[in-house]
């Protein structure tokens, strides 16, 4: 074991060309790791908050210098000196020093920063690869619950909503290929099915601009449906079986078109309650080999949230992002009333390791599964996520 001696902290620029945060944690050993955090452009309000300087001078005002300095001058002086390999007592430390439900005095994006940086100098001081760390850390026994691959990878092939202009309603369309046996296997189908995908686009006299995340994000598309439609084309031009060897899912983020008590899909010129939002993704689930859903309803829409999931059919994901947030307790909740059956996971929603890690624990005593995520435009090069899930 060895103790923290010094934090540092830096503004970089992430995948969206607008600024994030990066701390590095050196051991008394002289270890010294690194992390960085990513941030959505669309964020659910029970999120961890994300602290911007707001000088207008600088990234329009999304600069993190704030956050540097929150890390070097408060964060730092209050875990100096003590064990790296204790994360949840420095999480908790870092937590109430920041004495707000949201981080939002320190910043989530401050505290991360540094809660990522200090797991991973403890695993390589401890000489052990990351996910086994995280997975003894937390409770796990490694012989029975380490992945033995990489996570399947679910890829998002056309986006609108906040992460495009003039396109869909729905922000994520996405595409999990089936049958195969390893991640590198899924990547090159889905790269494979979004080549064939852009040929589809541009057969139908539409652009294939991108949105933030990489995603095709067609101009003027006439309507919220038509891009499943064109992924079951690029999926049978390649000679696949959409459902056998390939299939799609959504992530409606349903909160950014809700507006009292109202869901108002543009695209399409209709206005709906959530009962008939339902019927309305209910024919689409009917209609296409759709086996996972997200954010489909307003992320306070309790009611019926747990209406959707109960008529879901047998093996389709109900996946809580917004209505989650990557939170113990709002996961206890979906848990109880059935409002969901997964649950996106999300480093920067929670704000904390020891936090994030509390979800997937959670999920993992009932038997559900957790899907990690990218964030949508504010990503970094940073691959923790992908050993808090393999650890898991």
């Amino acid at each position: 074991m060895s103790k923290i001696k010094s934090i540092k902290a830096r503004e970089i620029l992430a995948s969206g060309g607008t600024p994030s945060v990066e701390a590095e944690v050196e051991l008394e050993s002289g270890v010294a790791e690194k992390a960085s955090v990513s941030f959505g452009v669309s964020a659910g309000k029970h999120e961890a908050a994300v602290i911007f300087d707001g000088d207008m001078d600088r990234y329009g005002g999304k600069g993190m210098l704030k956050a540097v300095e929150n890390i070097e001058n408060q964060i730092a002086v209050e875990i100096l000196g003590m064990e790296v390999t204790e994360q949840r007592e420095i999480d908790e430390k870092m937590i109430g020093l920041d004495g707000t439900e949201d981080k939002s005095r320190l910043g989530g994006n401050a505290i991360l920063a540094v809660s990522m940086a200090v797991a991973r100098a403890a695993a390589k001081d401890e000489g052990v690869p990351l996910y086994k760390y995280l997975g003894s850390v937390f409770g796990m026994d490694p012989s029975t619950v380490l992945r033995t691959s990489l996570p399947k990878p679910m890829m998002v092939m056309i986006e609108g909503g906040k992460h495009a202009v003039n396109t869909t309603d729905i922000q994520e369309y996405l595409c999990m290929p089936k049958g195969l046996e390893s991640a590198k296997a899924a990547i090159e189908r889905n790269q494979e099915i979004y080549s064939q995908l852009g040929e589809v686009l541009k057969k139908n006299g539409l652009s294939t601009n991108v949105g933030n995340e990489g995603a095709y994000a067609p101009d003027g598309i006439e309507s919220n449906e038509k891009p499943l439609k064109y992924l079951v084309e690029a999926i049978e031009t390649l000679g696949l079986r959409p459902g056998e060897d390939a299939v799609l899912g959504i992530d409606a983020a349903a909160s950014e078109f809700y507006q009292n008590g109202k869901y108002n899909l543009d695209r399409d010129g209709v206005s709906m309650d959530g009962e008939n939002l339902i019927e309305y993704w209910l024919k689409w689930i009917e209609k296409y080999p759709i086996a996972t859903v997200e954010d489909l309803l307003f992320e306070d829409d309790w009611e019926n949230w747990t209406k959707l999931t109960a008529r879901l059919p047998s093996g389709v994901l109900n996946i809580g992002d917004d209505l989650t947030a990557t939170n113990s307790k709002r996961w206890q909740k979906a848990i109880d009333t059935k409002a969901a059956n997964s649950i996106l996971i999300k480093l920067n929603q929670a704000g904390t390791v020891s936090e994030t890690m509390d979800c997937c624990i959670l999920a993992k005593v009932h038997g559900l599964p957790t899907i990690p995520s990218h964030r949508g435009g504010g990503e970094t090069d940073d691959t923790f996520l992908v050993d808090e899930e393999k650890g898991w």
